[in-house]
């Protein structure tokens, strides 16, 4: 088994903390080229609601712009001197965007952390990390947060 490529998919939350250790891990045993993948959601694509494009284009570049700060603050002592990262910010529909980065970069692993939503609050929000499963060209490490620490 070859693992040359692995996207860590994060959205911030506490859940893809925790699995960044495991990205980290992975990449670091594999000798891995590691990518942090944040992916703003397009809410005016995924809702059909019409907001007026100047102020959705300011909104999404200030978004971009808080999206590359947190990445490039996301696990600076874990990374130290590790050559192999990139950081990228897309818009979209998460599970959308994960996947079709991972087809067009020829990603060999993702590994994105889970919530674990159940009854209405998976109904409302639904699960990108289970999306991303289903779709996905490559192994996904879904990583849950554990129970001692919900």
């Amino acid at each position: 088994m070859e693992i040359k490529k692995i996207v860590f998919a994060t959205d911030f939350s506490e859940s893809s903390v925790n699995a960044l250790r495991y990205a980290v891990d992975l990449a670091k045993q594999y000798g891995a080229r590691l990518y942090f993948l944040h992916v703003l959601y397009d809410v005016a694509k995924t809702s059909g609601w019409y907001v007026p494009h100047v102020s959705m284009d300011e909104m999404y570049k200030d978004m971009e712009k808080s999206a590359r700060e947190e990445l490039d603050k996301l696990f600076v002592d874990e990374m130290r001197g590790y050559e192999g990262i990139e950081r990228i910010v897309l818009k979209g529909t998460p599970h959308e965007e994960i996947v079709t980065y991972a087809e067009e970069q020829n990603i060999d692993m993702i590994v994105i952390g889970t919530h674990g939503r159940k009854g209405i609050d998976r109904m409302i929000f639904g699960s990108t990390a289970e999306q991303v499963i289903r779709n996905a060209p490559c192994p996904v490490l879904s990583v849950r947060l554990p129970r001692h620490l919900k």
